[in-house]
């Protein structure tokens, strides 16, 4: 099992965490999200890992410059 993590709006890979000690750590942060930004956020894969929907540089930076993207999940097609 492993945790990835990818831009929720272009899709990019932004990183994979895979050492066991750090998938069942609290420092990761899951238990201080609400059960609906949970929902939103974490996704379990038929693969057996646990996909994360973040934002990447890439795309905080187009959000930074184009605020009215906000109002879209995701722009990049």
């Amino acid at each position: 099992m492993a945790i990835c993590y990818y831009c929720r709006h272009c899709g990019t890979s932004v990183g994979t965490l895979e050492e066991e000690e750090l998938l069942v750590s609290p420092r990761l942060g899951f238990h201080q999200l609400s059960d609906e930004e949970q929902q939103q956020i974490i996704h379990y894969g038929s693969d057996g890992h646990i996909h994360v929907r973040v934002t990447c540089e890439h795309c905080e930076e187009a959000l930074e410059q184009n605020p009215q993207f906000h109002e879209i999940d995701r722009w990049i097609q």
